[in-house]
């Protein structure tokens, strides 16, 4: 059997904040002298090849329904672990651009509810510009040279 992890043996259950996983990966990196390494663009190029890693999972499955209930659980494992390290380095370029993640999250929800309302767009998948323009009238013509120009 494998040793247990630092979270199975405390027991540890429940939710983990984005706090909680900052700290733990900044500690990490010092430990092991890492934040020479730790520059944004870095940062982000791993996490672009974590969201790569993270592809070739689902490549070719077609839809997957919720829940992956078809799934067997070495997939999901695996599947997890490529989650975890997307997050992880988006936890960790957030810290080091100095952006405190979880605020921005919760104001960029504020801003997507204002910009998606729900009276245009539940139930739909169509694109926010075609959702606003088929609640507006505009004027549309054709220029001389043949560019539509739609009244905006």
């Amino acid at each position: 059997m494998k040793g247990k992890t630092e979270n199975e043996e405390e027991g540890a259950k429940g939710v983990v904040s984005l706090e909680e996983l900052k700290k733990k990966m900044a500690d990490f990196a010092k430990e092991r002298e890492w934040d020479q390494f730790h520059t944004p663009r870095n940062l982000l190029l791993a996490m672009v090849g974590e969201v790569g890693e993270l592809s070739e999972i689902f490549q070719w499955k077609g839809e997957v329904p919720r829940g992956l209930p078809d799934w067997e659980e070495k997939e999901k494992q695996h599947l997890g672990e490529e989650l975890s390290d997307v997050l992880l380095y988006l936890v960790r370029l957030s810290d080091i651009c100095g952006i405190d993640l979880g605020n921005v999250v919760l104001r960029k929800l504020e801003l997507n509810a204002i910009k998606y309302p729900v009276n245009l767009c539940k139930g739909s998948s169509k694109k926010l510009t075609l959702l606003s323009k088929s609640t507006t009238t505009t004027t549309t013509s054709t220029s001389e040279n043949g560019v539509i120009n739609d009244g905006e």
